[in-house]
């Protein structure tokens, strides 16, 4: 299977008494679908999958999947620190039926050597389910390296790489290694420039709130317009960098937020932003047409 075009990181919206908010689920996933995106990943570090006990993790994937009908690719977030967690996670995932494939993040805080990095991915893909490896060196503390990465994509169900490194270079190794494993940014910023030089698309958090303005503009890359992709890339770049300003999620669901579609909660350790950076946010939303 190929994974191409603007898939969404998708928040998971909580009601005021801290339960998932399944009705707001609803709303975001639909807008999603008429947003013209190509794919949703539930339960990603987006939605808050860390704070979400597993009964949830699994619920939010099965519900995401029944709301989007088939109408898009479901990429579930099943990934782990341990590996044992991660193949459970997963053989969830496929017990439920509808995913297209699971997020695997590196494993954080433990941080594997390569061999280690190596046979966690490798045991997680010999489920079945196509396996989407996840570079975020920032919050796993560990990258996977270049050769780990050539290594697993001889594995037929390790199908692409979400880079979230940072680096427009680091995609154009992968490409020089394993030219036709799929390569997915996972920087909004970061996007265009890794089009250029050979992505397929993005794991994004900006088509929360910007779901057509978004596909629009991967779409154009892809297909070689750079001149109207390069339009929308400016346009909304202060976008970009305005959702990363706090930890994510939070700026995203604040943003979700102000346009109405779920309510002001997080789950501890996370929490609302910073009046500074809301109104920050709010004058960038406004700018650029989200908010009236």
């Amino acid at each position: 299977m190929k994974l191409s075009g603007t898939i969404t990181a998708l928040a998971t919206p909580f009601a005021k008494d801290g339960a998932v908010d399944y009705g707001a689920l609803k709303t975001l996933v639909d807008a999603q679908v008429e947003g013209g995106v190509e794919g949703i990943c539930a339960v990603g570090t987006s939605g808050e999958s860390p704070t979400l006990d597993h009964a949830e993790h699994h619920k939010v994937i099965e519900k995401v999947i029944e709301f989007a009908a088939g109408k898009v690719k479901i990429v579930a977030g099943t990934g782990a620190n341990s590996t044992a967690e991660a193949v459970s996670l997963t053989k969830a995932a496929i017990a439920m039926g509808g995913a297209d494939a699971s997020l695997q993040v590196t494993p954080y805080y433990n941080k594997p050597n390569a061999e280690g990095l190596y046979r966690h991915f490798m045991t997680v893909a010999d489920l079945g389910l196509p396996v989407i490896l996840y570079n975020v060196p920032g919050r796993a503390g560990k990258e996977i390296p270049l050769d780990v990465v050539a290594r697993l994509a001889k594995h037929p169900n390790v199908i692409a790489i979400k880079e979230a490194a940072g680096s427009v270079e680091r995609v154009s190794a992968i490409k020089n290694l394993v030219p036709d494993f799929t390569v997915l940014s996972g920087d909004d910023s970061l996007t265009l420039p890794m089009i250029s030089v050979g992505a397929e698309g993005v794991i994004s958090v900006a088509s929360n709130v910007i779901p057509r303005q978004m596909s629009d503009m991967v779409r154009f890359a892809l297909a070689g317009d750079f001149v109207k992709a390069r339009e929308l890339h400016r346009k909304y770049y202060p976008l970009f960098h305005d959702l990363f300003i706090d930890t994510n999620p939070v700026m995203v669901k604040e943003g979700l937020w102000m346009m109405g579609k779920i309510e002001r909660v997080f789950r501890l350790p996370l929490c609302e932003t910073t009046d500074a950076n809301l109104a920050k946010l709010r004058d960038t939303m406004t700018k650029v047409g989200i908010l009236g």
